[in-house]
């Protein structure tokens, strides 16, 4: 099968990350994407280099898998006018242009709704419809309080490494547009459905969100360690090695105690309980590395793990993917000779298992096809204008 969205058309106007990521999940469970983009320049994020790779930067390729590409000028009375046909025919709309910056063209919700009563419309903004402030992920990060608790303790602030605020949003996107969805199939209405950064963001703060709320406390940055669990944080080996331990029970902690040789850990008072580990947080830390000296981070992975304690090397990206591929994950997917490979796709499914993903599409690349099928009949699948070495995958072919 060519997944579980075959058959589903997404129009995909959103540019950067967030919105774009979004589109390509969808596209990984099997829907037809196509990918709108301004004639000449394109998404804001083929431009976001180095790296390049053939001209464009591999940021734009993370999130632009397995989509059909045109250019559209909207300001053009014809551009606009195939931009309206795509929407009429489309089951879900993604785009995240400031608030109500899509009607002057006649692609909001409200323009679409009429002819297109079974649309499912995702807007995607930074700070809600009631505000037209840009939502860049930075930004973001740094006014919902995400850098407030990142970083060295007593540190600056610090930013999460990825743009974590738009992949979060994205997930959350993918979310809200599979429930319409599913309400679709049951009323054979649409719906407009809105997620912002900020609220993203704030929803995912979980445990820290939930701690300043109960106390009005704002937490801290503690850099690796965790506010309310101990040991749960990254400790130092022989020759100054990290390894990250995390004893989520009191069970686990007595395991790395005696795995240390230093049972009496477990039983004394300033430790024998998670409560007590965080307030003699300082105490339990040298400790642990007093007896951690002792030999290198590996030789202690493989001794913990042993011991049922949970934990692991501060891996960089390669020794990341490396892991994936010796679990048998393989997290990397080859698409085509000289095209940035993709990250496996995070979703199983054993029944309409994801789609295999391909090459993001060069700036107007599906153009001719694209435009030929909206100028044709609406109910003929777009897939039959395209030529052999450019179609995505389709259900005989997996």
């Amino acid at each position: 099968m060519g997944g579980p969205l075959e058959g589903l058309l997404v129009a995909d106007f959103s540019r950067v990350l967030a919105g774009p990521l979004a589109a390509a999940t969808l596209a990984d469970l099997g829907a037809t994407v196509v990918k709108v983009e301004r004639p000449g320049a394109g998404d804001d994020t083929r431009h976001w280099g180095p790296p390049f790779v053939d001209g464009t930067a591999a940021y734009f390729d993370c999130a632009n898998r397995s989509k059909h590409g045109m250019t559209l000028d909207l300001g053009d009375p014809q551009d606009a006018a195939l931009a309206r046909e795509l929407a009429r025919r489309a089951d879900v709309l993604l785009e995240n242009f400031k608030p109500g910056g899509l009607a002057r063209y006649g692609l909001d919700d409200a323009s679409l709704r009429p002819e297109n009563p079974g649309l499912v419309y995702c807007s995607i903004t930074g700070f809600g419809s009631g505000s037209d402030l840009p939502g860049y992920d930075f930004v973001v990060q740094a006014v919902g309080g995400l850098m407030s608790i990142t970083g060295p303790e007593g540190g600056e602030p610090q930013k999460a490494g990825v743009a974590l605020v738009d992949v979060l949003t994205a997930k959350d996107a993918v979310t809200a547009v599979l429930a319409a969805l599913h309400h679709r199939g049951r009323t054979g209405l649409g719906q407009r459905v809105e997620v912002n950064l900020l609220s993203s963001l704030l929803g995912s703060l979980a445990n820290q969100a939930s701690g300043f709320l109960a106390t009005g406390r704002p937490p801290r940055a503690l850099g690796n360690r965790h506010p309310s669990i101990a040991p749960y944080e990254t400790l130092r080996c022989a020759d100054a090695e990290l390894i990250a331990v995390a004893c989520g029970n009191d069970g686990q902690f007595r395991a790395l105690a005696k795995a240390l040789g230093a049972p009496e850990l477990g039983e004394d008072p300033r430790f024998a309980t998670n409560g007590a580990r965080v307030t003699h947080r300082q105490e339990l830390v040298e400790a642990l590395e007093q007896r951690l000296a002792t030999r290198p981070a590996a030789a202690w992975q493989r001794l913990l793990t042993a011991a049922g304690v949970p934990c692991g090397p501060v891996n960089d990206l390669a020794g990341a993917f490396a892991l994936g591929a010796e679990l048998g994950l393989d997290p990397v997917v080859p698409v085509g000779e000289g095209r940035v490979p993709q990250v496996r796709s995070p979703l199983t499914l054993d029944a309409t298992p994801v789609r295999p993903p391909v090459a993001p599409p060069r700036l107007g690349e599906h153009n001719d096809a694209v435009r030929a099928w909206l100028a044709g009949p609406a109910d003929a699948p777009l897939t039959d204008h395209l030529r052999p070495s450019t179609r995505l995958p389709q259900a005989e072919d997996l």
